[in-house]
């Protein structure tokens, strides 16, 4: 078997609910006999960047110890993390083989929401990301209203899939088990696709 190690970060208000697909996600790679590491990150409800940021830090340099192919998965807030974390160029990040981006929210949200305005974008042009990456969100986001494409993925040059109906691949949105991420994780090859009804 391919040896890999997975770090899972979470969103804004997450507390990882059992349910939702990120948990299920680490519990599949679990029992497949990958490390991961889903973490908790400090105060989900009232994030600190700068917490957030040496929390990421720590769990990188976790990662970097792991053998095999390493691989990130972020949601919503934990993208903007990793973006600010390759603006601020954290030690650790150019060891990630590949990168994940689901549904971040754009920058007018964070805007509206005092408790994650400290998480303002920082200039998307001027960024160059690290490691292979993909980014994936609901063509009906509410946390993106702009359009994921237009707010991350022409500005920092990145292939966009849009899923269908799938709003912000959330509990929400019915993102509980979602195969298709499962895929994606075991093989960085395969397509992005809307969860399968029960």
């Amino acid at each position: 078997m391919t040896t890999r190690s997975y770090l899972i970060l979470h969103g804004w208000q997450n507390h990882r609910p059992k349910d939702h697909w990120q948990h299920w996600l680490a519990d599949r790679l679990t029992e497949r006999g990958h490390t991961v590491l889903y973490p908790q990150l400090p105060d989900p409800d009232d994030p600190v960047l700068d917490v957030w940021l040496d929390s990421l830090t720590h769990h990188l340099d976790d990662l970097t110890t792991r053998e095999g192919e390493r691989i990130v998965v972020a949601h919503s807030l934990s993208v903007i993390l990793w973006l600010h974390a390759v603006a601020r160029a954290v030690p650790g990040l150019d060891t990630v083989d590949r990168v994940l981006l689901v549904a971040p929210p754009s920058a007018s949200v964070l805007a509206h929401h005092p408790e994650v305005t400290e998480f303002a974008l920082p200039p998307l042009d001027a960024l160059t990301l690290p490691t292979p990456t993909r980014l994936v969100a609901g063509d009906d986001d509410p946390y993106c209203p702009e359009g994921v494409r237009s707010a991350y993925g022409d500005p920092l040059g990145l292939p966009t899939e849009l899923l269908p109906g799938a709003a912000h691949l959330d509990l929400d949105a019915g993102y509980g088990a979602w195969p298709a991420v499962l895929e994606w994780c075991l093989d960085g090859e395969v397509g992005l696709r809307v969860r399968s009804e029960p």
